[in-house]
Parts: structure tokens; sequence; C-alpha cells
């Protein structure tokens, strides 16, 4: 390194770099440091492609608030000469009620690491309500996507003890919802409320916890209520006074900061905040991972199940074994919340087999796994096979392998999943395993838990297919209904979800939030339709969804998406039967739509062309318009999927 700092400090940048890539190359995680000279040695060579790429690695690298505050410098720099590859890009206001500069600088370094290109805009110190009210504000001038409300206990208009503490709480939750409904109405924006963390100054010591009217106690209840109440109207929380608890209460309220300079969340603890700030907005933008990769000896159980025989692996029974059994019922937590798993190991197929069926210490089972690719197959062999089996992209993909060369040719030859750390200690694996933000999500439907028994049921539908004679008693074998109704409160999280994520069988990719989708269903000019599915094998959820507007005689399809896992069962097919009989009904002559290509919906390009639809349209950057004459040839029709509902609006 001592050369490397040399050659940095004669302007020898090239030098430099490469002494630090050797440097790296020595560690699994480099520093991050490490990653932000590498960062600024690409810079000075004009390569900033490389240069975000090494900025992107921060975040996972290190927590230290003086490497985020210069990597977040340099972010703010490189912008101004090129917008770094992103996966997304967003727009947010950050209205706060202490000093945010600190975090506005952080949030598009922390969102890098999701591949998301994230611009902030900052409101004024103290002026959220202002802000969020005036309909002709700053913030709303800058048209954002989403609003992160950054405020801290001090904001509360609690006091420090009450008589009645639940009109109180209620007052206030009255008051941020008010304001989230202000930001939907006034800007359309999506909303991520943090909430309150408490301070650790108690004055009724250990009675406080026994005692609803002290301010303690009423904090904690404002954040449950709170809770409730974003995830009924489709904003999200941030946890701070969780966050607050891991970094320290102590340490969370360093009020030099706040006498200083009115910062409220100590300095040292603004890389926790903002990764997890961004870790929402990812998920809110669609990016959440969805499975969960395991390897088996050394990850789930100790020992070789090939030398050391069933009765010889370490699964429970000791320090060790029961490490094992707590990161495996840990995993099962993440299944229930919607977590796909699966198992990609090196080894011989009966005996992993034998351990899953007769291990009495097991906690994971065959019934828990979408995919089971145990062989003698490379790893990324492997992993490219489950997601092709389970039909999503290997951006939806975590490993946890506890083999470090494993890691990394991984890490290198399929860059697209996530790898986690995983430390030499059993004992720590739940730990690394809690602490991974990638599958954070905006809501758990009751879709997401079930969702292993579905992607099961696609593999029984595959085998199904591959013995049916023709196409169509496939499709009659499969014995599918279909439950499809105009969109509903009851539904709205899981419609809200399939539109935040779905990227391949999605006709336009349009985001819109819960918020944004609420007032679609009250606008009478609208059309929207969801639709439930189930055959002989699974209940699969609600899947697919559409979302039209009438204008005179013609309805135009503003969204058309279906989930990846019933591609080929003529799900579309019944779903633009349900809108064109809507539109005919509404008056209309004429159905239109619009396919917006993106890098990953080219399956459904000519979808409109097959169904009869007549182009009528072409733009510079491959957009197609299509139109349906409803008056000439009727509703399009599909004959293999059962309706257990009439969807007609009344």
């Amino acid at each position: 390194m001592a050369e490397a700092e040399a050659a940095h400090r004669r302007g020898d940048f090239g030098a430099a770099l490469e002494r630090y890539l050797v440097a790296a190359e020595a560690s699994e995680i480099p520093p991050g440091e490490l990653c932000l000279k590498i960062a600024r040695c690409y810079d000075r060579l004009g390569r900033l492609e490389d240069a975000f790429a090494w900025l992107a690695r921060i975040p996972d690298a290190c927590d230290s608030f003086m490497v985020w505050s210069a990597a977040a410098s340099t972010l703010g720099r490189l912008v101004k000469q090129a917008r770094p590859p992103a996966r997304r890009r967003s727009q947010v206001a950050l209205a706060g009620s202490y000093t945010t500069s600190q975090l506005a600088s952080m949030l598009p370094l922390a969102a890098l690491g999701w591949q998301v290109d994230l611009t902030v805009r900052e409101g004024l110190y103290d002026q959220y309500q202002q802000e969020l009210i005036d309909p002709s504000s700053a913030l709303y001038q800058a048209e954002p996507e989403q609003i992160i409300i950054a405020v801290h206990e001090g904001a509360l208009r609690l006091p420090s003890h009450s008589q009645s503490p639940g009109a109180d709480v209620q007052a206030e939750v009255e008051r941020w919802t008010r304001l989230w409904q202000a930001a939907r109405d006034h800007a359309g924006a999506g909303v991520i409320q943090h909430n309150f963390a408490v301070r650790p100054e108690v004055p009724l010591g250990h009675l406080s916890g026994g005692d609803p009217g002290s301010r303690y106690a009423m904090v904690q209840a404002l954040n449950r209520e709170l809770a409730t109440a974003a995830r009924d109207s489709g904003a999200s929380m941030v946890d701070c006074d969780r966050l607050a608890a891991e970094f320290g209460r102590s340490s969370w309220f360093d009020d030099r900061y706040w006498f200083r300079s009115k910062q409220a969340v100590a300095l040292e603890a603004l890389p926790l905040l903002a990764r997890h700030t961004a870790a929402v907005v990812g998920a809110r933008l669609g990016l959440t991972r969805k499975c969960l990769v395991l390897d088996l000896d050394g990850t789930l159980w100790g020992g070789l199940i090939g030398e050391d025989g069933l009765e010889g692996i370490v699964l429970g029974g000791g320090e060790a074994g029961e490490a094992f059994v707590a990161f495996q019922e840990y995993i099962l937590e993440l299944k229930r919340r919607g977590v796909i798993l699966a198992v990609a190991s090196k080894n011989n197929e009966a005996d992993a087999r034998e351990v899953f069926e007769r291990h009495p210490e097991m906690r994971v089972r065959l019934d828990d796994l979408a995919a089971f690719a145990v062989n003698w197959e490379d790893k990324p062999a492997n992993l490219r096979r489950i997601a092709q089996s389970l039909g999503i992209g290997l951006d939806a993909l975590v490993l946890a392998d506890d083999n470090p060369a494993e890691r990394q040719i991984v890490r290198r030859l399929v860059p697209e999943v996530d790898v986690l750390p995983m430390p030499e200690q059993p004992s720590d694996f739940r730990r690394v395993l809690a602490g991974y933000l990638g599958f954070e999500s905006m809501a758990v439907t009751d879709e997401d838990r079930q969702r292993a028994a579905q992607y099961r049921a696609r593999a029984a539908v595959a085998e199904l297919a591959s013995s049916a004679s023709d196409i169509q008693s496939f499709y009659r074998d499969l014995r599918m209904k279909a439950e499809v109704a105009p969109f509903d409160e009851l539904h709205l999280p899981r419609i809200a979800q399939l539109v935040g994520k779905t990227n391949q069988f999605n006709l336009t990719t349009r985001r819109h939030d819960a918020a944004a989708l609420h007032g679609l269903m009250q606008d009478p000019a609208c059309i929207t339709r969801y639709l439930r599915l189930s055959d002989r094998f699974a209940d699969h959820g609600l899947v697919a969804l559409a979302i039209a507007r009438k204008d005179e005689d013609v309805v135009d399809i503003d969204t058309l998406l279906m989930s990846c896992r019933v591609i080929g069962r003529t799900v579309e097919a019944h779903l633009l039967m349900h809108v064109s009989r809507a539109a005919q009904d509404a008056g209309a002559t004429r159905l239109r739509g619009t396919y917006l290509p993106t890098a990953k919906n080219q399956l459904v390009a000519d979808l409109y062309e097959r169904f009869g639809f007549a182009l009528i349209g072409e733009g510079e950057d491959g957009d197609t318009r299509w139109e349906y004459d409803l008056s000439g040839r009727g509703p399009i029709a599909n004959e293999f999927i059962e309706d257990v509902i009439f969807d007609r609006d009344p």
C-alpha cells in the first residue's frame, strides 16, 4: 500500500490504481476507504463507469462517517459529469425537522448500492410541515416521485405526561397521516416516513413502560399506530427506533451535534440511517430480491454429509449444532414473509435429500424449497439453472455459502447474484442474514406467504406440459379458474407490489404507488382489473392486473402486467377478455395499448399483435401503439380459464 500511496501523491494514478486493485483482491469485501481510493483513481483516469462501480461498493463495506462523507462528495461531483449506470432512476424530496444536509448527501451513495440513480432535493430546516402543506412549495416544484419525511422525536406534539394519552397519540397519528395525504394530493408522490427513536433519558425510570401517560410510552404507541396507518395507506416506514436500539441510543442521540448544529442523529449513525432509508426506496422501486439460495455442507449443517454420514454432521446438540438450527429457523421466518428458498450444492443428491428427510434436527425441509440443484456442477451453473427453473432473473437471487472461494467465483461469473459475506463462525450466520437489506419489501401479502408452494406447483405444471399431447389439452388439464374484479382496498397492497416490481411481462413498466392506485380506483374514467388464478396444483393468488382509461369512444390501456410464474397459461388472454368487455360496456368502440420496450420486457413486444390489434404508430425509441376494433370484432375471447365471479361494475 505504501507504493500505491506514493504513486497517488505524485499523480501517477494508473500505477496507484494497479496497486490498489492488488490490495483489494486480498479481501473478500475490500475496506470502504480502499474502495474510495480506487474510485478516485478511476475518476482521475476518466473511467467514470468504473468509478461509480467502486463507489457503489462502499455502503456494504463500512459504516465510517468520514468515508461515507468523502464518498458522497465524490459521487456528487461525478454526477455533474455523467449519470451512473442504474436499474432505476428516481427523484426524491427530503423534508426534515432537523439539519438533514449530511443525510441528503449520503442517500444517493446508499442508493447506488441498489443500482438506483437517486436525485435528492433537500427541504429547508424544520420546514417539513409548511412545505408539505403548501402545494406551491419548492419541494413540490422539484416533482419528486417519493418524499422522505425525516423527523425526530423533538418534532412531536406530545406532553411530557398526559392524562389522556390515547387522544394525544391519536391526534399525532392524524397530523402525520394528513401530511402523507398532502404529499399524495399535491405531487402524487409516495411517502417514506422516519418513525421516532425514543430518547434514552426516562424521568420515570423503569416505571415508564407501565405508565401509558408517559412520553416514553406514548412515543412507542405512536410508532405502532403509524406503522399500521402506513400499511393501510401505502406509505412506508423506516424504523428509526429499532435502528437507534441497534446502534445504541446514547450514541444515536449525541447532543453535542444537536446543540452545535441542530443535527438530531449523530453523524456516526447517518450511514446506517441512509442505508436503511435507501433500502426502503429500493423496495418501493421494485428492486427487492426474491430468492435465497443455500449451500449445504458448512452452511445448513456442519461437516460433510458425503463423508461424515447422517449421524456425523453437526446439527443440534451442542454450541455449533444449535447455531445451525437457529440459522435454519431464521431462514424459515424469511420464507414466511415470502422469500423463495432454494438449494445449490456440490453433493450427492441422495445423501443431501436424506438429511432433509431423516435428520431430526433439520428445520428446513424439502417442502420448503422451490428448487433443489444438488449435483457436481459448479455453483454459477446451478444458480443459472435455479433462476431459469423459477422463471426469475439472476438479479433476484441471494447466495448464502460458507465457502469464500465459492462466493468469489459467483461474484465474478454471475455478478447479478447478491452474495452474503458469511462469517467463519456459524453462531454469526443468523445475524449476517438478519442484517441483509435486499429482502426489504413494501408489504407482506398472502401471495408472499404462499410463494414457495406456488413455485413448487410451477415445476408440477412443467411436468404436466411435457406429458400433454397438445397445448389445448395441457390448458384444459390444468383446470384453471380465475377471479377477475375491479381493484379494491383488500387487494391494494398486492396490486401495488406487482406494479412496483414486475418487469418481464409488463407492457409499459409504469410504476404507480399505492396512493396513485387508490386514486385510479376512485376515478370513474378508469377501468381497473386484477386477476387471481388457481389450478389443480395451487392457488397462485393475485398474479395479473390491468389499468385503462376511457376517453370518448377509446379505452387506452395504461398498465398490463402479469407475474412471470404464470406465463404460458393464457392468463393474459383472459385478462384482456375482461378489459375488452368492460370497455365495450362503457361504450367504447376501440381498445388501445402501448408497448414501451425495456431491457427485460422483450417477451411481450408482440403481445398486442398476437391478439389482433393493429399497429397505429411507432416511436423513435422502439415504442409501438396498437388498436383493437371492438365494434367490428367484439371482445377478446379465452376458453381455457373458468371465471368464478362476475366482474362487471354495477
